[in-house]
């Protein structure tokens, strides 16, 4: 972390915030204001969290706990001083924990947070806990936030103080806490005196935090509080639980409402935006568990880091065991939230045990197929909603039949493109109405993969295809070109690409057009071997096409061969990638073809050659390795064609 030191003595410091945090900081007290509440959520997830790492750490190491075995939540106010009080006993940070993680933004994708920022209040809010800086909330309504915090298993001498008051630095010092966990105390700003009333802090919890599966206590609240109170000030404060504190998933489906549903999602997915949709379901029989899968609204910003944390957390008879259990769903399927509680994995699980487990490989298969079952529910009944789901996950989804074979004509009937249906970037057709509309005798889904939709749509391999009606799928996602690799065919069509192999549309020319060809073909033998001894060190081989209407020549690739698109793809990521020379295919209707056939100069001939196969190469998608040379060529031919006409 990059900070700017102040003032410095053996315990105290007082440093600068990282620069994203001071953008946050400022976001929090001008931007949020409408949405006050959402501070006292965030900090009871947090405190929710640290116990849930104790509970952990402690199943390997218990003398954790010392003699405080049961986890809990305080929330406290006090009138006098103006401050709110949140507690835990959980597991604690060390001054460098603090450091890392109140100081700065440690987690990627600060610069997609920022990026994100609408400057609307109510679309804003909802970043805050998705993007892991839920933290800063307490500034919307406090000037100054102390943390005090002591690591469980470490001394009391050893714990930390944090301060600040959110204007661009921080203290941290070592002073002494008889108690493990964090306390974080908000001094509120004027004007808020709202949160310093109980009923008004219950309702806080009970609407954002009901379900967490700690006990939330508060002090009791009885008839006549505020008249006793002088009389009640030196007493000891009696404490009551004001949240469920219940597994919400071992609850019947009936006896859970929407809402509850929605807001469960809500604090383990650190999201202030309702899912689209979920499924719970209780398995009994050779393994039992209970899985509680959502599908969010919206993809997290981090859905394309590779080493970003999965959203499932995996409970063992309701003790949590951890938050990111990546081997309870499979990657492309990161997007999904929720939990598995298993009844049959030892609670000392370890992340060994779960990659070799039979009992998780059930679990896992079922829990795919749930939710596979759930989105192809949405995709025919609701296809509106399904709608959403693609346009925030569908190039994740994509990634499926490479990865899950098992499940891949399941997951291939989910997918959506672009097609010369309609010509629209908009991705909205799936296979089965591809298929519905296929021409009779055809049994072939035809496929283009290029670097953008329009290089796509606009390129001279479609024109037989339109000219014949034949409807071909617009490919332009980067992850497409994996896809089709790994999705050869679905429900027995063969998906076959438009610039790979000798193209054959036999059944869909007349004999008049085959004839036809066969003579051009004998026409125009010798210019092709002329054409290709010009071009030898470019192209594989040169032959005639009639996959061309408009255009004067295309580049091809064997069907072996890799597509040029990936190649390109490859090679910007980095990677050696063998070079495979392409075929140069002609239209012998194209007038510049035609003229190529009648030169004699050799040179000129040459020059010819070349700039087709340069614009071949450029209507593709793909990069010269010698412009200069191909401009100089053009500029030449069209000074002699401008001379010819004068």
């Amino acid at each position: 972390m990059s900070v700017d030191t102040k003032e410095t003595n053996e315990k105290k410091e007082t440093l600068g915030f990282q620069t994203e945090v001071k953008h946050l900081l400022k976001l929090m007290v001008h931007s949020l204001y409408s949405n006050k509440e959402i501070f006292l959520r965030e900090l009871v997830s947090n405190a929710s969290d640290a116990a849930d790492k104790l509970r952990f750490e402690g199943l390997s190491n218990d003398a954790l706990y010392g003699d405080d075995s049961e986890l809990k939540i305080c929330v406290e106010f006090d009138k006098d001083a103006r401050t709110v009080t949140i507690s835990d006993n959980g597991i604690g940070m060390t001054r460098k924990e603090v450091m890392e993680h109140i100081g700065t933004i440690a987690k990627s994708g600060t610069k997609e947070f920022f990026e994100s920022l609408t400057g609307d209040q109510a679309k804003d809010a909802h970043l805050i806990g998705q993007f892991g800086v839920g933290f800063y909330s307490s500034f919307i309504v406090a000037d100054k936030v102390t943390l005090v915090t002591r690591k469980a298993g470490a001394a009391a001498d050893e714990a930390v103080r944090w301060e600040s008051a959110g204007e661009g630095e921080y203290s941290i010092e070592s002073v002494n806490k008889e108690t493990r966990g964090t306390d974080v105390i908000l001094h509120l700003r004027e004007g808020e005196e709202e949160f310093l009333d109980n009923f008004r802090l219950r309702n806080i919890i009970q609407k954002y935090s009901d379900h967490i599966t700690l006990p939330i206590y508060m002090e009791k609240q009885e008839l006549g509080e505020e008249a006793d109170k002088e009389e009640k000030k030196d007493d000891a404060k009696e404490l009551e639980i004001v949240n469920q504190a219940s597994a919400l998933w071992a609850k019947s489906k009936s006896e859970i409402s929407e809402e509850e549903y929605n807001t469960f999602y809500k604090h383990i997915a650190h999201d202030f935006e309702d899912p689209i949709a979920h499924t719970h379901n209780r398995v009994e029989g050779k393994y039992e568990y209970t899985t509680l899968l959502y599908i969010p609204s919206r993809a997290p910003f981090d859905l394309w880091d590779r080493d970003s944390r999965h959203g499932i957390k995996l409970y063992v008879r309701r003790v949590f065991i951890m938050d990111d259990a990546k081997e309870l769903m499979p990657n492309y399927l990161r997007f999904v939230r929720g939990l598995v509680d298993s009844d049959d994995l030892p609670l000392n699980v370890s992340r060994e045990i779960l990659q070799q487990n039979k009992v998780l490989d059930s679990i896992r298969a079922a829990s795919v197929k749930k939710v596979l079952g759930l989105l192809g529910d949405i995709a025919e009944n609701e296809p509106d909603k399904y709608k959403t789901i693609w346009q925030e996950f569908g190039r994740a989804l994509k990634e499926g039949p490479g990865e899950d074979f098992s499940n891949r004509e399941k997951i291939a009937s989910l997918l959506r493109f672009s097609t010369t249906q309609d010509d629209k970037e908009e991705q909205n057709h799936s296979l089965d109405d591809y298929i519905e509309r296929m021409k009779e005798g055809q049994d072939t889904i035809y496929y283009i993969t290029a670097d953008s939709f329009a290089s796509a749509k606009n390129s001279p391999h479609l024109e037989v295809f339109r000219k014949k009606e034949l409807e071909v799928l617009l490919l332009s996602d980067p992850v497409d070109e994996w896809l089709v690799n790994s999705l050869n065919e679905y429900k027995e069509k063969k998906l076959e690409s438009v610039t790979k192999g000798e193209l054959d549309l036999g059944k869909f020319e007349d004999e008049e057009e085959k004839k036809e060809q066969e003579e051009v073909n004998k026409d125009y033998k010798d210019i092709v071997d002329k054409i290709k001894e010009a071009l030898e060190e470019q192209v594989k081989d040169v032959r005639l096409t009639n996959r061309l209407t408009n255009s004067p020549a295309c580049l091809v690739k064997e069907a072996s061969d890799m597509s040029g698109n990936l190649e390109r793809i490859l090679k910007q990521a980095g990677q050696a990638v063998p070079t495979s020379k392409p075929i140069l295919e002609l239209n012998p209707k194209h007038p510049l073809v035609e003229k190529l056939k009648a030169e004699e100069d050799s040179g000129r001939f040459s020059d010819m050659a070349h700039i087709l196969f340069d614009q071949a190469l450029l209507a593709e998608g793909g990069h010269l390795d010698d412009p200069a040379t191909f401009v100089s060529r053009l500029n030449q031919l069209l000074l002699e064609m401008s001379n010819a006409d004068s």
